[in-house]
């Protein structure tokens, strides 16, 4: 599920390019809650591209190759795509597929926490920032202290 639906190639007067989020979890109901949180959060003006990557394609718990990169696909504006992952497989799934070269060209896996980087990556990707930025706004997550 995507927060946002936007076909890859927008048309030019559709804005700057934004970095796509992609958020890769076991369960797709958590997947698909983080994004619309983020997105959201993130609303006020232009919105990052956020999709929702998971569960398994026969709806279980896990992750799916084919759903990643679809979501990828599906999020890039040319300008990068990050990728969120929940734990375990997820983040070795997306390594892997970082490493085949099967995503979007300036993909990157985001080390932060699910929620908290989601929602710090798709704000500071909906402000037009580099992957890089983003990156390290979703990283400077783990900084929050709750108590």
């Amino acid at each position: 599920m995507t927060a946002e639906r936007q076909g890859p190639g927008s048309a030019p007067d559709a804005g700057p390019a934004l970095v796509g989020i992609v958020l890769v979890s076991h369960s797709a109901r958590v997947a698909e809650a983080v994004a619309e949180l983020a997105h959201e959060l993130a609303a006020g003006g232009p919105v990052a591209p956020v999709a929702a990557a998971g569960g398994t394609a026969l709806g279980g718990l896990g992750t799916s190759t084919e759903r990643i990169v679809a979501a990828a696909r599906e999020v890039d504006r040319g300008a990068g795509v990050g990728l969120l992952a929940d734990l375990g497989s997820s983040v070795l799934t997306v390594k892997a597929l970082l490493m085949e070269d099967e995503l979007p060209p300036g993909s990157a896996l985001l080390d932060a926490p699910f929620v908290e980087g989601a929602v710090a990556a798709v704000v500071t990707a909906s402000t037009g920032a580099p992957l890089a930025a983003v990156a390290a706004a979703a990283a400077d997550a783990y900084t929050y202290r709750k108590a």
